[in-house]
């Protein structure tokens, strides 16, 4: 393990040649990323900009990193999560395409803090962010650097949700473009890649058998969409708790059933949480639980399952095979926590398919480009992704995959913007 310095912190540099093969396998499913790439190779429109970057270090975040740094961009990468680092990724970053990068698989909660600082070290005009921690570290501790940011991105809901508070209460001092809420990132990357993803990190953990098991997700949204519709692809009995009662119907209405979540605890065997929230899974759950219970966290934090009840029930903590501890009720029942209650697609698997984080990257590198185009403009606050720039992300994907779509005539268009022409 080398030491924190200016070129990052990582395990092993002897690990970037695997990083690189991984980088470039990635970079094959990830067209649209490509394409930006090479634009910006052409118009260097972040010449000389510093960005610091707090994401999740895979082999997608790099061919990101790589379209930044095509841009002429100086970037920095440190981790948003301390277990979803890829180590071959962040050797490659560092040995091979000279891009600082300060994260490593496994990090303790003071160096994940540290390699913040350390990237906020280099004085970033735009930040991009996955959960906030880079920005709220900005604003409470290193608000020295203030004066140089313009700008910064945000990836995820939870991010986006800190954000929002921020911003509610006057507290956030910059703009920034939520990327999280672009069509082309919610619908697909959170849908389809959070639901797939998941299910790869718990069979991996755990080597279960899908088929008849008796699956709770706690969460309804566009993360717990995909997850329950592919337990339920693959057999599983899926039934969803919710809070938000349009949600929880709409959850009936696609074919699930819907239960308070004291009551699906009991019954259930595999809980997977994707909230967003605070404890989704708590104290009254863990209390009614069946023996050999799985617990599993997509959200963000591992605060959404309270790990802390969780051990003060038990007698005892163990490892039951990587990423699996099983904890020994007093009562004498076995419960497994997976990846320590993280990001069980990241810390136990590889996160999503390149494919469907090309789009979401494509959101992050034009949304960065548009900061800097507008540098100074911009009143803080929390902004969506332009439509145009959204739907030219969509268009760009179906043209990678051989899909043409039509087009509305001028006669179409001009029906749609009157107000005049009725029955």
């Amino acid at each position: 393990m080398n030491e924190l310095g200016e070129r990052g912190h990582i395990k092993d540099p002897g690990l970037a040649q695997a990083g690189v093969a991984r980088i470039e396998w990635a970079a094959r499913e990830m067209p649209v990323t490509k394409l930006i790439s090479d634009r910006f190779k052409k118009e260097r429109p972040f010449e000389g900009a510093k960005l610091s970057a707090c994401l999740h270090v895979t082999v997608e975040t790099a061919n990101l990193a790589l379209a930044l740094k095509n841009g002429g961009a100086d970037v920095t990468l440190c981790a948003s999560n301390p277990l979803s680092t890829q180590d071959d990724v962040a050797a490659a970053l560092v040995e091979r395409y000279g891009i600082p990068t300060y994260s490593i698989k496994g990090e303790d909660n003071e160096t994940y803090y540290k390699h913040i600082h350390a990237a906020l070290d280099k004085q970033p005009q735009v930040t991009l962010d996955d959960g906030a921690d880079l920005v709220t570290t900005l604003h409470t501790e290193r608000q020295e650097l203030m004066g140089n940011v313009i700008g910064g991105t945000e990836e995820t809901t939870t991010g986006v949700i800190r954000l929002e508070a921020m911003a509610k209460e006057g507290k956030l001092k910059y703009p920034i473009v939520a990327v999280n809420e672009a069509d082309t990132k919610h619908f697909f990357d959170n849908r389809y890649g959070t639901g797939q993803s998941t299910l790869d990190g718990i069979t991996r953990a755990t080597n279960i058998l899908w088929a008849g098991r008796k699956v709770v997700v706690f969460g309804y949204g566009w993360c717990g969409r995909g997850v329950a519709m592919r337990a339920r692809g693959m057999g599983s009995n899926v039934a969803v708790v919710e809070v938000n009662p349009i949600r929880a119907l709409e959850a009936v209405m696609d074919g699930f059933s819907v239960a308070p979540s004291v009551e699906a605890a009991r019954t259930g065997e595999v809980f997977i949480t994707v909230t967003g929230g605070y404890k989704a899974i708590g104290q009254q759950h863990l209390d009614v639980m069946p023996d050999g219970a799985i617990l599993a966290n997509s959200g963000h934090f591992n605060v959404e399952i309270d790990i802390p009840a969780l051990e003060a029930m038990s007698v005892s903590r163990q490892e039951a095979r990587p990423y699996v501890e099983r904890f020994e009720t007093k009562d004498g029942r076995n419960i497994f926590l997976l990846a320590d209650g993280r990001l069980v697609n990241l810390s136990a698997a590889e996160g999503h398919p390149s494919a469907v984080m090309d789009m979401s990257f494509a959101n992050q590198a034009l949304s960065v480009e548009l900061l800097v185009s507008k540098k100074g403009t911009l009143s803080p606050g929390v902004y969506p992704v332009p439509r145009e720039t959204d739907d030219e992300v969509g268009r760009l994907k179906l043209k990678s995959m051989g899909i043409e779509i039509d087009s509305l005539t001028a006669e179409q268009q001009k029906y749609l913007d009157s107000w005049d022409q009725g029955t």
